[in-house]
C-alpha cells in the first residue's frame, strides 16, 4: 500500500487510509528497534536534509534517529549558523541543498505554510517537523500511535487536550487525527487560550474547569505553555495557571478512574504537570518519545515510496 500524499504537511491531508497505514508500518519498525541490530537497508541511498528554522531537540533528534536506523544519508542544517542570516532567501537555502541532488527535506519553520510554499516550488518529499501555529504532524501520530499502544483503539477515545490550545499546532494535529479516526475531543483551559471558534469549526467539547476535563476523558494530552509565542498578558501569572489547571498526583488520585496522561514535551514541571504526575504508571510521556522514532521511521520510509526493505 501507498499513502495517497507526496507530501507530510499535515494531518488534514490524510485520508483515514493514509493514518492507519503509517500507525500499522510504524508498529513494524517499533519490532526493528527492540533488535540488538536496530539498523535496516530500507532507505540505502536516499539523501535526507534536516531544515531547522526553528529550535528543536526532542523532534529534530528523533528524526535524526529514524534516519539513522534506516540508513538514509542525512544533512542537517540550522538557520543560525547558515547563510539565513545573511539574508538568504528560504527558496535559494533550498535550491542549494537540491543541488545537491538531497531526496527529502524535514522542515521546521515558524512561519505558518513554509512547507506548503517549499512544497510548491521543489521536486523532494516534504515533510513538516512543525510550522507555526498550524500543524505538527509526526507529534499527532506519535500521539495516535500511543494511545492506541496503551488503550489498544482510538475509535470512541474521549481525549481531552488541555491548557495552551491558541498557540498549540500539536492541538491542531491532535484535533484532526482523532477526529478522522473516531474518536472524540474536548479541548479544555483558560477562555483567553482557547479560539472562540474551535467548538464550532472542528466540532469538539469546550470546557474551562480542569476536574470536568478530567472527569470525562480516558486521556489527557496536556499542552505546553507557550510563553514565547504570546504577544500579550492571556492569565495573570504561571502560578495562578498552575492552581486552576495544573494536574497532580493529588488530583489524579482523586478521581473515580485512571486518566492516561500525555505531553509532548517539554513540560514547564510544576506549572501543566507536576512531577509526580508526569512520572507516574499513568503517564505515557516517555512511551510518547519511544514510539516518535518509529512513527518518523514510517513516514520516512513510506513517502520515500517504500522500495526498500524493512527488515
Amino acid at each position: 500500500m501507498q499513502l495517497s500524499v507526496k507530501h507530510l504537511l499535515g494531518i488534514r491531508d490524510l485520508t483515514h487510509q493514509d493514518i492507519q497505514l503509517i500507525l500499522d508500518t510504524a508498529t513494524e519498525f517499533k519490532e526493528v528497534l527492540q533488535r540488538p541490530i536496530k539498523k535496516v537497508p530500507s532507505l540505502r541511498d536516499v539523501t535526507i536534509v534536516n531544515l531547522f528554522y526553528e529550535n528543536s531537540t526532542r523532534t529534530r533528534i528523533s528524526f535524526e534517529l529514524a534516519e539513522k536506523r534506516l540508513s538514509a544519508d542525512t544533512i542537517n542544517f540550522t538557520a543560525s549558523g547558515s547563510s539565513v542570516s545573511k539574508g538568504e532567501t528560504l527558496l535559494d537555502t533550498v535550491n542549494n541543498i537540491l543541488s545537491m541532488k538531497v531526496d527529502m527535506v524535514v522542515m521546521r519553520h515558524s512561519a505558518s505554510g513554509a512547507p506548503h510554499f517549499l512544497a510548491k516550488h521543489i521536486p523532494a518529499a516534504i515533510i513538516n517537523a512543525g510550522d507555526g501555529i498550524n500543524e505538527h504532524p509526526t507529534q499527532g501520530l506519535l500521539d495516535a500511535f500511543s494511545m492506541r499502544e496503551r488503550l489498544g483503539k482510538l475509535e470512541g477515545l474521549k481525549v481531552a487536550i488541555i491548557g495552551d490550545i491558541m498557540h498549540s499546532r500539536v492541538a491542531m494535529s491532535n484535533i484532526y487525527l482523532l477526529k478522522k479516526m473516531g474518536a472524540e475531543i474536548m479541548v479544555a483551559g483558560p477562555p483567553t487560550l482557547i479560539p472562540k471558534y474551535i467548538q464550532e469549526a472542528f466540532d469538539v467539547r469546550v470546557e474551562y474547569n480542569l476536574r470536568k476535563a478530567l472527569e470525562w476523558c480516558d486521556v489527557a494530552n496536556v499542552l505546553r505553555i507557550q510563553l514565547e509565542r504570546q504577544n500579550q498578558v492571556l492569565f495573570s501569572s504561571l502560578r495562578e495557571y498552575s492552581l486552576a489547571y495544573g494536574i497532580n498526583k493529588q488530583l489524579l488520585d482523586s478521581l473515580n478512574k485512571e486518566v492516561v496522561i500525555m505531553h509532548p514535551g517539554p513540560i514547564n514541571r510544576g506549572v501543566e504537570l507536576d512531577s509526580d504526575a508526569a512520572d507516574s504508571k499513568q503517564s505515557i510521556i516517555l512511551n510518547q518519545v519511544e514510539n516518535g522514532v518509529a512513527v518518523r521511521m514510517a513516514a520516512l520510509y513510506l513517502l520515500s515510496g517504500g522500495r526498500g526493505s524493512m527488515n
